[in-house]
């Protein structure tokens, strides 16, 4: 049995298509089939019941499916180890974020610490975030939600409260704070649903007699302060995303919980290099001290 053997045996089992898997690869359909028939022939069973060039597993194999996953699992972890080990100040820090707002301050201060550590981040929903996680293909995430999981290591990190972001000529603007009850007839702007915070603000909305009416709804999150400078809804926006805009003004939600968790997260089996715990800890710093700011500005 060869690992080459196994490394194509996962891509077909992965995607069940024999095309889709020798793109994957790289590699040409017919050298992809042979060495699948090859491992079938060291074991001594079908793997896949096959229909044309569609493939799904069988109950062979999709018990030799874990085995393999886990084999191949643990060459790699010796891989990254010792290449940790050889280069610890070079190398990618792979993330996955489902909130962006804190991170340009995140990885400046972590490019001060380590300026030779290469970082990719992905934004993402958290089904995709936590499947890349258990793959081993992102090191760390950040969440706006925690993830409950087995093999999920979950740190909360910061205690988020939402806010009500309204433009200066509205009839709320000389507030600093506002009931959720006083806002039922107002016009909102948001993301749309699948959002961890629209979801979590429809929900006590709802709890509390209505449902907020959206004249937007997009998937940049970023772009609603513009509208609500505009004067076309008010939004709901996290501390962490606000904004100094000279037209906008932030009110506290009264006598309501109205926060989101942001949440690290991290494969409880994986190695984690110096350069993703180092990370870690540039995290827990930076939401240490804003969680300071914000009881000290609480206090006032």
């Amino acid at each position: 049995m060869e690992l080459l053997q196994l490394q194509y045996f996962l891509a077909v089992a992965r995607l069940e298509h024999v095309t889709e898997a020798a793109q994957s690869l790289h590699v040409t359909q017919s050298s992809l089939s042979r060495t699948i028939q090859r491992l079938e022939e060291d074991l001594g069973v079908s793997l896949f019941d096959r229909t044309g060039r569609k493939l799904r597993l069988n109950e062979f194999g999709s018990r030799f499916l874990r085995r393999a996953e886990r084999a191949l699992f643990e060459l790699e972890q010796g891989k990254q180890e010792i290449s940790d080990l050889l280069s610890p100040e070079q190398g990618t820090l792979e993330l996955a974020v489902t909130t962006a707002s804190p991170l340009p301050h995140i990885l400046r201060e972590f490019r001060k610490k380590r300026p030779n550590i290469q970082f990719h981040v992905q934004m993402l929903n958290s089904q995709e975030m936590v499947m890349l996680l258990q793959r081993g293909e992102v090191d760390l995430c950040l969440s706006s939600a925690p993830v409950q999981g087995d093999d999920i290591e979950c740190q909360i990190v910061f205690i988020d409260p939402i806010l009500v972001a309204v433009p200066k000529g509205h009839r709320l603007a000389n507030r600093d704070s506002v009931s959720l009850t006083e806002l039922k007839e107002e016009w909102f702007v948001g993301v749309k649903r699948g959002y961890g915070v629209r979801d979590l603000v429809d929900s006590v909305c709802q709890s509390v007699g209505f449902a907020p009416k959206y004249v937007y709804e997009g998937d940049e999150p970023a772009r609603l302060s513009t509208l609500v400078e505009a004067e076309i809804g008010i939004a709901f926006i996290p501390s962490t995303a606000k904004q100094s805009w000279e037209h906008i003004k932030y009110l506290q939600v009264e006598n309501h919980e109205l926060v989101r968790e942001i949440a690290l997260l991290w494969h409880r089996s994986r190695y984690i290099s110096r350069a993703a715990l180092e990370f870690r800890e540039v995290v827990a710093d930076y939401f240490g001290t804003l969680s300071k700011q914000t009881m000290q500005s609480g206090e006032k």
